[in-house]
């Protein structure tokens, strides 16, 4: 049961993306649809034949950067150089190429990621996360995509640069975020300790909050640029926050912090006072 389970929800996943690929009417953005699931599909073979998942996170990265590289490389010759194009796609590149190093390290660094010790062994579920992966990277991009490869290329105004702007905010206290916590990991007398100083004392995951800021940033800057069904595609931030905070990421280490701190004072303290999400002033 829990086989078929897993490959209706691939299924479902790879519909779902590629369905609002077709209602954009973008044949370009189709096919950079079926080119990111093709390359987790393919990564999936030798992560499950080798039984790792250091190449998970990795593997995410390198289809962003091809699909965003895809497009912006389809529509060049029709509609020659864009600036606007070209920053949209330095933006995600830049994002992309920082988080996939830092989690490939961290992973590294650490043998394991424990969320995987029960799905890999599973080729159906394993097979499942690679395919949601290749849902969040579409789902995430797919206006930034539109946006590319609309006739003229995105439309420079005010409310692109308000988006490059919050994208920069978003993308700063990501790294802020990552850098103070690697930093408070490093020091041996807070092995068994959470971090609540720096960011980490405004909000109990800034570094959740900075990507979902940075993907809605990205929404802004291609707004301008869409029109008509593609509008649908403005759900990049929603599907990052739900799936931050209901599906991976927050929710899981939440899960994992109550059990281990759930006679710590101090963390029921610091969980009731600061937001899980959301900063405070």
């Amino acid at each position: 049961m829990k086989v078929i389970t897993n490959i209706l929800i691939s299924v479902l996943s790879f519909a779902i993306s590629y369905g609002i690929a077709h209602l954009t009417g973008s044949v370009i953005v189709k096919n950079a649809v079926l080119l990111a699931y093709v390359i987790h599909w393919i990564a999936y073979i030798p992560a499950y034949v080798f039984q790792t998942e250091k190449f998970y996170d990795l593997t995410g990265s390198v289809t962003y950067l091809s699909v965003v590289w895809f497009v912006f490389l389809s529509t060049y010759q029709s509609i020659s150089l864009n600036f606007g194009n070209l920053i949209l796609v330095l933006l995600i590149s830049i994002w992309t190429i920082r988080l996939g190093l830092f989690l490939f390290m961290r992973i590294h660094k650490a043998g394991e990621d424990k969320r995987f010790r029960t799905i890999k062994t599973s080729a159906s579920q394993f097979f499942m996360t690679f395919t949601i992966s290749g849902l969040w990277v579409t789902l995430c991009s797919m206006c930034a995509l539109v946006a590319i490869s609309s006739p003229e290329g995105l439309v420079m105004n005010a409310l692109t640069y308000v988006g490059i702007i919050l994208f920069i905010i978003g993308f700063g206290i990501e790294i802020v975020a990552d850098n103070q916590k690697t930093a408070f990991r490093s020091i041996e007398a807070n092995k068994d300790s959470f971090i609540t100083s720096g960011l980490w004392s405004k909000s109990r995951h800034p570094n959740y909050f900075g990507e979902v800021l940075l993907w809605f940033a990205i929404a802004v800057i291609s707004f301008s640029s869409l029109e008509g069904l593609q509008l649908i595609t403005l759900i990049s931030p929603v599907f990052t926050y739900i799936l931050l905070v209901y599906v991976s990421g927050v929710r899981m280490l939440e899960d994992m912090n109550d059990k281990k701190w759930a006679d710590n004072e101090q963390y029921k303290s610091y969980k009731k006072n600061t937001p899980m999400l959301f900063p405070k002033l």
